[in-house]
């Protein structure tokens, strides 16, 4: 019998109709006919076309000696928005009954290895690591614009995901408005922080843990699971242990441990499906709600291993076609230690 699921953070509704599950194998991607080559020479990120790039922003030492570079950030050659020459308010304009304002944020790519061939499922936990202090250094930096009330870091890999560039990389823009769908996020954690007192992610980790069943991987300080009305198949939510609203409200050192997680994560689904595509997203508190007590920041990753179709489109109804226990249960098996010797 197919069961309907909701999402308590989002209230939002999932159809669980495992009677259309495909074996894991039927979601795998098919293994490419030729390796992925370590440099291609029109790829712009690549070691040695530095110069087809917009100037660094921040650059990372390696930590290997055969690279010449570990991470670089630099400002996106083709992007969203486009930073204010000065921090002021930046203001709304109204035609009739219509609004607008000019596209001021910043749009940032994080290079996030020298080698072309190398994905975060395959990297190790050092050069994950050294993605996050990226993150971290550039959030810090940039929330200090007074125009920036929305820090979103994300990552695109593979076509479905709305990748352009094989190249490991992920992206940072903010943003001046906090869209509709942050804000629904927001009320819903405000209105069950009201009934209940507590925050509504802290109640579903401490369910998650008591539960089991769910339970990915986790270390001291963070914990991996798939959600209970999981959206689509193989989808990781990561949480902080300790109650914290904002990314950047966490001490650096647990960097650590969030790069320990999302290795794991990221390198047991390619293994399981085949380096799929996927998108994750840090899901943050915008600034103003940076210290709030009910909201709870969270890594998102989910594969894009199935297609939304006329119903999901029509209705908002996404349809999972695995169990998220049997999600968690297949990914909880595999050992990502034999692929991953850096």
């Amino acid at each position: 019998m197919p069961e309907l699921r909701q999402n308590l953070a989002t209230k939002e509704w999932v159809i669980i109709a495992s009677e259309r599950s495909k074996k894991p194998y039927d979601f795998k991607k098919e293994a490419p006919s030729e390796p992925t080559p370590s440099f291609v020479q029109n790829c712009p990120f690549c070691i040695g076309n530095e110069d087809k790039t917009e100037k660094d922003l921040l650059v990372y030492p390696a930590l290997d000696s055969r690279w010449p570079w570990g991470v670089r950030i630099i400002p996106n050659k083709f992007p969203a928005l486009l930073p204010s020459p000065d921090c002021k308010i930046e203001p709304r304009r109204r035609e009739g009954p219509y609004l607008s304002m000019d596209g001021i944020g910043h749009h940032e790519v994080i290079i996030e290895h020298p080698d072309h061939s190398q994905t975060p499922g395959t990297m190790t936990m050092e050069e994950i690591e050294l993605v996050l202090k990226a993150y971290y250094e550039r959030y810090h930096s940039l929330e200090k614009d007074c125009n920036n009330h929305l820090i979103t870091i994300f990552q695109n890999h593979g076509v479905r995901g709305g990748a352009s560039l094989r190249h490991p990389h992920s992206q940072l823009i903010t943003t001046g408005i906090v869209p509709l769908h942050i804000r629904h996020l927001l009320f819903e954690a405000e209105r069950y922080y009201d009934d209940q007192g507590k925050c509504i992610f802290c109640d579903m980790l401490r369910y998650e843990k008591s539960a089991g069943v769910r339970i990915v991987y986790e270390n001291r300080d963070m914990v991996a699971f798939v959600p209970y009305a999981a959206s689509v198949a193989y989808e990781v939510w990561i949480l902080p242990r300790v109650h914290q609203a904002a990314f950047g409200k966490i001490e650096p050192q647990i960097l650590h441990s969030l790069a320990d997680v999302l290795r794991q994560i990221l390198g047991r689904m390619y293994i399981l499906l085949g380096d799929p595509d996927y998108n994750y997203v840090i899901r943050t508190a915008p600034y103003p709600f940076s210290d709030v007590p009910f909201y709870h920041w969270y890594f998102e990753v989910q594969p894009r291993i199935s297609q939304r179709a006329g119903f999901e489109i029509g209705s908002g109804i996404n349809i999972n076609m695995e169990l998220p226990e049997e999600s968690a249960r297949r990914l909880r098996e595999i050992s990502v230690n034999p692929l991953l010797t850096g």
